[in-house]
């Protein structure tokens, strides 16, 4: 029997937020999450989606002009054939991303799939969701991401690089612009020589999907 996933949502839009933001991309969201973050922009996804067969969701991305497909959600990783996925679009060579909370294992998620990773912070209001575990599972291509809210949000980030030393492509800092400028980020990394990079939700500045 061929395997089904639940899904929001599929389409085609820019890249926003990752070494990859604004390349054009296919995105595939995923339904449900097992988190509540209270700043979330998503909250549509939490519900079951529609049931859709792998085969399906393939011919849904072969009809867009791109090689570049990002597996979001909700959390992707709460569907267990969600590998059955990973495995189809390999075969068919395109570059996988997979947006993750961090809170469920990345120890079988396959080395082609790049993994960006969201560390949850105080301001968030799931701070101890992220399993300390999952930094044996990233590589050098793999991306780790720090909503911040405030000054807090800031030091936890700090504080948290300082003691486990991720092993990682790029570290993103992206400011809630609603309630911390990106001027203030700025100012604060510069200060502190941070080896981290300043990361704006470029989808949401054009004002785009």
């Amino acid at each position: 029997m061929e395997k089904h996933l639940n899904v929001t949502e599929i389409f085609y839009s820019l890249q926003g937020e990752s070494a990859y933001s604004g390349y054009p991309c296919i995105f595939i969201r995923l339904s449900e999450c097992n988190l509540r973050c209270v700043y979330c922009d998503t909250q549509y996804a939490f519900g079951k989606g529609k049931s859709m067969a792998i085969s399906s969701i393939m011919e849904e991305v072969k009809k867009y002009p791109c090689s570049l497909t990002e597996i979001t959600g909700g959390e992707p990783l709460l569907q267990e054939d969600v590998d059955a996925l990973f495995e189809e679009l390999h075969k068919s060579s395109y570059k996988i991303l997979l947006e993750t909370n961090g809170a469920i294992s990345l120890e079988k998620v396959p080395d082609y799939v790049i993994k960006i990773v969201d560390v949850k912070t105080p301001g968030s209001g799931m701070v101890d969701a992220f399993l300390k575990d999952n930094l044996d599972y990233l590589n050098d291509k793999d991306e780790l991401k720090f909503v911040l809210t405030d000054k807090n949000d800031y030091q936890f980030a700090l504080s948290f690089l300082a003691q486990y030393k991720p092993k990682v492509n790029i570290i993103h800092f992206s400011p809630l612009t609603e309630v911390l400028e990106p001027k203030e980020l700025a100012k604060w990394m510069l200060k502190d020589g941070i080896k981290a990079k300043l990361t704006l939700q470029l989808h949401k500045i054009i004002g785009i999907e």
